[in-house]
């Protein structure tokens, strides 16, 4: 105990912070010390002189083509889809309800009725998947929505894959079915397994 202080005294005076003419010691370089240029910094290799070369015209980089309307802006023949672009099938819905559940359930709620957590807390509500107009949107409108957010709904192109969004688009319509489902659309095997009679 009665020697910190000295030891603590002892540190502190080898800190002092005295310019060195050495320079600092750097244990991991990794690419801090390759040739590079900053940008807008001249190069005399290019004609031009310009170390940042331009886009080859008519090139489109790696995976960014995205020409297929149906998939990627939800669209056939410019009118907004009445047909998903992907197979709809059992896994498709389990991953458009783990999506919607991370993303959309908040303001649209659990089942879609626009009683999300953020609309008890006072937002104004989004409208409920089950308005007529609503159900009544082709499966391209609502996948557009998703991409580029209408009101005060962002748009989640950035944050959800286009795959991904069509997934939501199908749990959506599944959710819409849901609510106006009656036993004469459950398939005939699967109600006498659960027991309801028709």
């Amino acid at each position: 105990m009665r020697y910190t202080l000295p030891l603590a005294l002892l540190l502190l005076s080898a800190c002092r912070g005295d310019p060195s003419d050495q320079p600092p010691v750097h244990l991991n370089p990794n690419m801090d010390n390759v040739e590079r240029y900053d940008p807008q910094e001249p190069d005399p290799f290019f004609e031009d002189r310009r170390a940042m070369r331009p886009e080859v015209p008519g090139t489109v980089a790696m995976g960014q083509l995205r020409q297929d309307d149906h998939l990627y802006r939800g669209l056939v023949d410019g009118k907004p889809a009445t047909t998903l672009p992907v197979k709809l099938d059992r896994a498709l819905l389990e991953r458009g309800q783990q999506r919607f559940d991370i993303y959309c359930r908040v303001c649209h709620g659990g089942a879609g009725m626009a009683d999300g957590t953020v609309v008890k807390r006072g937002m104004l509500p989004p409208p409920s998947f089950h308005e007529e107009r609503i159900r009544a949107l082709p499966v391209g409108q609502i996948f557009h929505v998703i991409s580029h957010g209408v009101r005060n709904m962002p748009s989640y192109a950035a944050q959800i894959p286009v795959r991904d969004r069509w997934a939501i688009v199908a749990y959506v319509r599944a959710l819409q079915v849901s609510r106006s489902a009656t036993l004469k659309d459950v398939p005939g095997d699967v109600a006498e397994s659960k027991g309801w009679s028709k």
